[in-house]
């Protein structure tokens, strides 16, 4: 169990807007696994954390809980991965990630070994030239940490496999796989 005020690092998988002047962030905590955060205000002009908040950026943050939603008092980007923001191929196999991330993970399950995985992830993508290589080895070891692929076994097609798992099909898939040809 949360303790009622808490600080963390963690990655934003996703947001959503929520009302005239704030957003919903989902984020997948080093301490807590993926949680929802509101932040207040953040869709003011004269925010602060306005620019900062973006989908696949490393933040040290604090929150405390309530009776709903957590709500995020402080945020400091740790890591914006401008490397990735500057590739359109790239910027797409991220938010690939948030997105395959966002969908196999329920809410306050914490996981170590996932989450250096979406940090290295992340990292590796900032060099890394063969993406398709890389979005084949994230989706192969995310389903070995989750559990739904033994270890060793030979691994064929990741993409019906994955929607094997989540049920469903991934949106920004289509997008990687031309991104990626």
């Amino acid at each position: 169990m949360k303790p009622h005020s808490y600080t963390s690092e963690g990655i934003i998988l996703g947001r959503r807007n929520y009302g005239e002047a704030d957003r919903i962030l989902s984020v997948y905590s080093k301490d807590h696994g993926r949680i929802a955060l509101m932040a207040k205000g953040i869709r003011k002009p004269k925010s602060k954390k306005r620019g900062h908040l973006e989908i696949f950026s490393l933040l040290n943050f604090q929150a405390v809980s309530g009776h709903g939603i957590d709500l995020m008092t402080e945020a400091d980007i740790t890591d914006g991965f401008k490397e990735i923001r500057k590739s359109l191929p790239k910027i797409s196999l991220a938010y690939y990630f948030m997105e395959v991330i966002g969908k196999i993970t329920h809410e306050g399950e914490k996981n170590d070994e996932l989450y250096n995985l979406i940090l290295t992830s992340l990292n590796d993508l900032k060099k890394e030239t063969q993406l398709k290589k890389l979005r084949f080895d994230f989706i192969h070891k995310l389903l070995t940490i989750m559990g739904y692929w033994p270890e060793g076994k030979v691994f064929t097609n990741p993409d019906e496999r994955l929607e094997e798992v989540i049920e469903r099909q991934i949106s920004s898939v289509r997008v990687g796989k031309r991104m990626l040809e």
